[in-house]
This record gives structure tokens, C-alpha cells and sequence, in this order.
């Protein structure tokens, strides 16, 4: 699946507002309503665009707080017990096998400290789940509407 600069910026248009007509994404990045409308087909059909959905502020569905948990499982746990010890709680809004002493990595929302308690305490009685080490955000500096960076083929550039 390879993308040439148009269907990145017309990918570019559909994560900075979803609902921009085909027409509205035609006249920035140069083409009609009926090749954008193409385009986007052609990208579903290959994968590339996976859905649509609207992004919600998390406070405004009663989630006050967010953390990060480190989960360490008995022995060589599979990603799919993993994701069955983990799917059934509702506060995890992602979760990630990771590199290094961890075996996964889980983003969960919550309403306040409080309910991050009792999360941590649900997960910890899952039978492969041993240890968890949690770190609570703070703030938020960067929120992309996507797992992905803006500009993957290119790398980071430093001062």
C-alpha cells in the first residue's frame, strides 16, 4: 500500500475535519468532487482509510483522567490472552505489546483517581496479569486524531 502526496494530502484533509465534503477537500488539494470522491474510495478499498468517527473530548463524557499502564503477565502470555485479560474493561481506549520488561502497554480513561483504583485493582485479578506500573498524564501536549504521525516518511528533524 503506497501512497503518492495527493492521497496523503487528501488523507491530510479527511484527519483535520472528517466531515469536509469531497468538494470542500477538491478545491485545496486541486481536483474535482468526483476524484476526490475516487480517491477516498480507492483508499478505503485498500485499507488505508479504516473508518470514520467522531473525536470527542474525553472530559465531556465524564472521563476526568487518563494513565498509562504497564502490564507484566506471567510467562510468554500471548498477545491474544492479553487482549482477552484486558478487552472486557471498558476504561482501556487502547492497548499496545510493547519492547522491554513489560508485557503491554494499556491507555485507559477514567473518571477520577478513584476509579483508576478500582480499574487497576480489576486488572490486577486477571489470572495472567502479575504486576501493573502505572503513570498518570498530567496534561495532554500533542493529540493527533490519528495513531500515526503527520508526515511518517520523514524523519524527526533537531535544531
Amino acid at each position: 500500500m503506497r501512497l503518492d502526496e495527493l492521497d496523503r494530502r487528501i488523507v491530510a484533509h479527511l484527519l483535520e475535519d472528517g466531515r469536509a465534503s469531497y468538494a470542500q477537500i477538491g478545491d485545496r488539494v486541486g481536483l474535482s468532487a468526483p476524484a476526490v470522491k475516487r480517491g477516498v474510495d480507492r483508499l478505503r478499498a485498500e485499507g488505508v482509510i479504516t473508518g470514520f468517527a467522531a473525536v470527542v473530548e474525553p472530559a465531556a463524557l465524564g472521563w476526568g483522567a487518563e494513565a498509562f499502564i504497564e502490564i507484566f503477565c506471567t510467562g510468554a502470555t500471548s498477545p491474544e490472552e492479553i487482549y482477552s485479560s484486558i478487552r472486557n474493561h471498558p476504561e482501556v481506549v487502547a492497548a499496545y505489546t510493547v519492547s522491554g520488561d513489560a508485557s503491554a502497554l494499556v491507555h485507559v480513561r477514567v473518571r477520577d483517581i478513584q476509579h483508576l483504583e478500582q480499574t487497576l485493582e480489576r486488572l490486577r485479578r486477571e489470572e495472567n496479569i502479575t504486576a501493573t506500573k502505572t503513570a498518570i498524564v498530567l496534561s495532554r501536549l500533542i493529540g493527533r486524531p490519528t495513531d500515526t504521525p503527520a508526515r511518517p516518511t520523514e524523519p524527526a528533524r533537531t535544531p
